[in-house]
């Protein structure tokens, strides 16, 4: 049973990183608003593409799209607070805020997880069942399973929120992290955690271990069915489809993973150390991603050639690769 909420905590402050001296405030704060800059510059320019250029619409483009926007909403729903934090020593945020915020980083974090398992299906089928991938991966059906996945991930997250939210906070609202998360807000309860701990991990779990067993199955197979090609030339043209896929979900789940086995190992981390961590696998990949659309996604890379010799001058032009 829920407890009842004799909470005397109005509002948590968030410290970001402790050991932080404030002489680099200003210099943390410009390098957040950077970072959070660019993931929107990036990821917008990601959107434009594929609004204003029909040969984009494909299957494997839309799973892209998925990404990005969800890089978009998690960046937009964590980075603002932690700049504002350090630029206008601003850190407080309300209670219910604090647990909007943690709804939002862990639906979409789960978003993300199983919109990268659609990513690993698509790749899974254009490689090892070329013939039947136009059926299969229709762009209706990617539009199915994304809704789907979008739809799924809300469970989680709810049920953090709906255990979470009642407990006692009746000391410390000093949340020594960037952003509202279960982990950091239970421990501030003035209770025993474990039992609302241990069905959040499992959760956490599920929602990534599954998705990468399949990911980790996907390549595999897709690595078998590459090595039966004959010829080192063709081998490599058929893992070049995959390495865009790899490189995204390589930069969301080895950091994850690396976190939660150094944890089991009794690996200790400083708090500090621990948070430029959940940092980087949090917001990096939202601002790479884009960029490694367009480096390696072939459609996407002439569509961005496109739109950027429409604005240079006529008589500056040269001539352009083959566009979509």
């Amino acid at each position: 049973m829920l407890e009842r909420n004799y909470s005397r905590v109005t509002e948590f402050k968030l410290i970001g990183f402790p050991g932080l001296h404030p002489e680099y405030y200003g210099l943390v704060s410009a390098v957040l608003f950077f970072v959070y800059l660019m993931t929107v510059m990036e990821n917008v320019v990601v959107l434009v593409l594929f609004a204003t250029n029909r040969s984009l619409h494909k299957p494997v483009y839309y799973i892209f799209l998925n990404v990005s926007v969800c890089d978009l909403l998690f960046s937009t729903t964590t980075l603002p607070k932690i700049i504002t934090r350090y630029w206008f020593k601003s850190g407080t945020i309300s209670f219910t805020g604090c647990f909007v915020q943690m709804f939002f980083v862990h639906y979409l974090g789960s978003v993300n997880s199983f919109i990268f398992f659609l990513m690993a299906f698509d790749r899974y089928c254009a490689v090892c069942h070329p013939l039947k991938y136009t059926s299969i991966l229709k762009n209706v059906n990617v539009h199915i399973l994304s809704l789907t996945a979008w739809i799924i991930a809300t469970v989680s997250p709810i049920f953090l929120v709906i255990r979470a939210y009642p407990l006692p906070y009746c000391g410390s609202n000093v949340i020594n992290q960037c952003f509202c998360d279960h982990i950091v807000i239970t421990v501030l309860a003035c209770t025993d955690r474990t039992p609302y701990a241990v069905p959040a991990l499992i959760s956490a779990m599920i929602i990534l271990l599954v998705p990468l067993a399949f990911i980790v199955f996907s390549y595999c197979s897709i690595l078998i069915e590459v090595s039966k090609v004959a010829g080192i030339k063709n081998c490599l043209k058929s893992l070049s489809t995959c390495s865009t896929q790899l490189i995204i979900i390589s930069l969301y789940y080895l950091p994850r993973c690396f976190v939660y086995l150094a944890s089991n190992a009794g690996i200790s981390f400083s708090t500090d150390v621990r948070i430029v961590i959940i940092m980087l696998y949090s917001l990096g990949p939202p601002m790479v991603n884009p960029l490694i659309y367009c480096l390696r996604a072939k459609d996407i890379r002439n569509c961005l050639w496109k739109q950027f010799y429409k604005l240079v001058p006529p008589n500056a032009k040269v001539s352009a690769p083959r566009t979509c």
